[in-house]
């Protein structure tokens, strides 16, 4: 079922293409754009199997597209034996059958960029299944050609200081394998060997398979758990220089052969380490996640502080002019808690997982909604957040409704949930039988595609889909979102965030109030003196700001986007006008009589209507 793209589709801002750039022309988009992360198996059933699929994403860009959104992120899709949500490839250039073939993602893509919307996929560089042909010729004949495609060992004693990453399910980084009687590396599941970069065939290997994606007409990858590529004894084997080096060498085929496409990093680091993801120059990738700012939200709301926020700000370095920050609220499903420590690991938990079930290796799965209570002025900030700070946003699939997750499901399946777009029959994700559903749909009384789903929501103007819309768009009105600088500024009130973004003349001004409370703060912002702050989404004009501390009071978890608009210029009256010329002038037109002095300023009251 298609989903009705209401009449305000025409609102959209002036300018919006209906196509992408010519291939070179635009080599800075990822810059400003709007990414969308969307599972293929959850966003809509065109045959009615129960699995969503590619022909039934492409029925759904107008609904993209009205939203917005510029750049579609799709998680992995290729042919896997999905033991671990499609993160398990057994073949890097096939589609798993369930979404459809080769000939669908084309058409996908043919599509979407017809509506101006860019495709990024996943790609697992680190690892592949155990059922990949190449694994299984591996283990099978050690001294064929693929041979050493894959780490292999006599014993499990070696690259001790690795930290295994799956606590929760994984004793070991070695497992031994049966048929070629050694053991294997991996660095996450038992089921996903570490690919041999040592290998320069393993290299080719990966590189043609990018190529091939990048034929297609693809405008880039996500690239998959890369600090792990290599290993090397005596350290934690993250981030080696050999690592490094080649990403480099992909990013020169990537230049040399594919304009316009972009490598984003996936790197669950401190700023400090993932910046060396970008080069010195820019050389390696052109975006980053920047993941310990995730946590950090959620910390400081909790604790009404802005503190977490600022802290992690001010650790962050200065990234090449061409590279820009990945921002999500959740690393797909999960509010990942690694970059942060034990104790306020225990504190998030604590607060935002009273339920065990809600827990997962070191993250809390978990969806926005369900998060924060469902509270809008605090999905609304939260929101406001994702979209002002430094980076490019990512949005989850669904969160732009507000949709909540199934914690009785198991593994990851409870934040991925079908899409809910209707209240009518399987929430109009797919017109099978319910028990052939791959997923339920959420039908709880509060997040159920009854209540919650984009249909209604396109109804009510107030809905936070349509608050969603209408902030993409003021964040596209203004290059400073995306291109511009930051800084904070600090205030006596901690509950209150305050950052300036200035990219040329375009400066705005964010004010956040972390607390549930309404609060109040005086900010100097002497250095914008004349400068009007007019309010982005009614372009409201403030009191202009002078040399006293600026007031403001915000509603509990409010927030303010300001746009500073310079003084106006002093227009220069013609040499030799003076008050005697004014009068002479008004008398000639007989707008005062003679003898009479001419009112102030130079204007006469005609007696008119004020």
């Amino acid at each position: 079922m298609t989903v009705p793209v209401p009449d305000s589709t025409a609102d959209r801002s002036e300018g919006t293409p209906s196509a992408l750039p010519a291939p070179g022309t635009d080599p800075e988009w990822y810059k400003r754009a709007v990414f969308y992360e969307v599972l293929v198996r959850g966003f809509a059933d065109s045959n009615a199997d129960g699995v969503g699929d590619l022909r039934g994403m492409i029925d759904k860009l107008d609904y993209l597209q009205w939203l917005g959104i510029d750049c579609i992120w799709l998680p992995p899709f290729f042919a896997s034996p999905l033991r671990d949500g499609g993160y398990d490839i057994s073949d890097y250039t096939a589609v798993l059958p369930e979404f459809g073939d080769i000939e669908d993602f084309k058409v996908l893509l043919a599509e979407a960029h017809a509506r101006g919307i860019r495709v990024i996929i996943d790609f697992v560089m680190n690892h592949t299944s155990d059922q990949h042909p190449w694994f299984q010729a591996s283990r099978s004949d050690p001294e064929g050609p693929y041979g050493d495609f894959y780490v292999w060992s006599d014993d499990d004693t070696r690259y001790a200081d690795a930290r295994i990453i799956f606590v929760d399910t994984e004793s070991s980084n070695w497992t031994f394998d049966p048929v070629r009687k050694q053991y294997f590396w991996h660095r996450f599941f038992a089921h996903q060997p570490d690919l041999n970069f040592e290998n320069p065939r393993v290299q080719e290997a990966i590189i043609d398979a990018l190529r091939f994606w990048l034929d297609l007409g693809i405008d880039g990858f996500r690239l998959d758990a890369v600090p792990y590529l290599y290993e090397e004894e005596g350290t934690n084997c993250e981030n080696l220089p050999r690592t490094h080096e080649f990403l480099k060498q992909v990013r020169k085929v990537v230049d040399a052969d594919y304009p316009d496409r972009v490598l984003l990093c996936e790197a669950n680091q401190w700023p400090a380490d993932v910046v060396e993801y970008f080069g010195e120059a820019g050389e390696e990738c052109h975006m980053a996640f920047h993941f310990p700012v995730m946590p950090r939200l959620f910390m400081a709301v909790r604790r009404e502080q802005r503190f977490p926020i600022s802290e992690i700000m001010a650790q962050t370095p200065d990234i090449p002019d061409i590279c820009q920050w990945g921002i999500f609220l959740r690393n797909h499903d999960e509010l990942t808690l690694e970059m942060v420590t034990d104790e306020e690991r225990d504190y998030m938990w604590a607060e935002y997982a009273k339920d065990p079930r809600m827990k997962a290796n070191i993250g809390i799965r978990r969806r926005l909604a369900p998060l924060l209570d469902n509270d809008m002025d605090t999905l609304e900030l939260f929101n406001a957040l994702l979209l002002s700070l430094p980076g490019s946003p990512v949005l989850y699939y669904g969160d732009e409704i507000g949709m909540g997750d199934n914690i009785w499901l198991g593994d990851r399946d409870g934040v991925r949930t079908p899409m809910q777009w209707t209240p009518d029959r399987n929430g109009g994700f797919s017109t099978a039988d319910p028990q052939r559903m791959n997923l339920p749909l959420n039908a709880d009384p509060v997040y159920g595609y009854q209540v919650t789903n984009v249909e209604s929501q396109l109804r009510n103007t107030n809905s936070m889909l349509h608050w969603i819309r209408q902030m993409i768009q003021v964040r596209k009105e203004h290059p400073t979102f995306g291109r511009g600088s930051y800084a904070e500024i600090g205030s006596r009130n901690p509950t209150v965030l305050s950052f300036v973004r200035e990219f040329g003349d375009d400066v705005v001004l964010c004010v956040n109030n972390l607390s549930r409370f309404p609060q109040p703060v005086e900010l100097d912002l002497r250095r914008f003196e004349g400068y009007t702050p007019i309010e982005l989404t009614g372009r409201v004009a403030f009191p202009q700001i002078g040399v006293l501390p600026y007031m403001l009071t915000l509603s509990g978890h409010g927030f303010y986007w300001f746009e500073l608009a310079k003084p106006a210029e002093p227009v220069e009256e013609p040499a030799g006008t003076d008050d005697t010329s004014v009068a002479d002038s008004l008398l000639a037109a007989g707008l005062v009589g003679s003898g009479e002095e001419p009112p102030p300023g130079g204007t006469a009251d005609t007696g008119g209507p004020r």
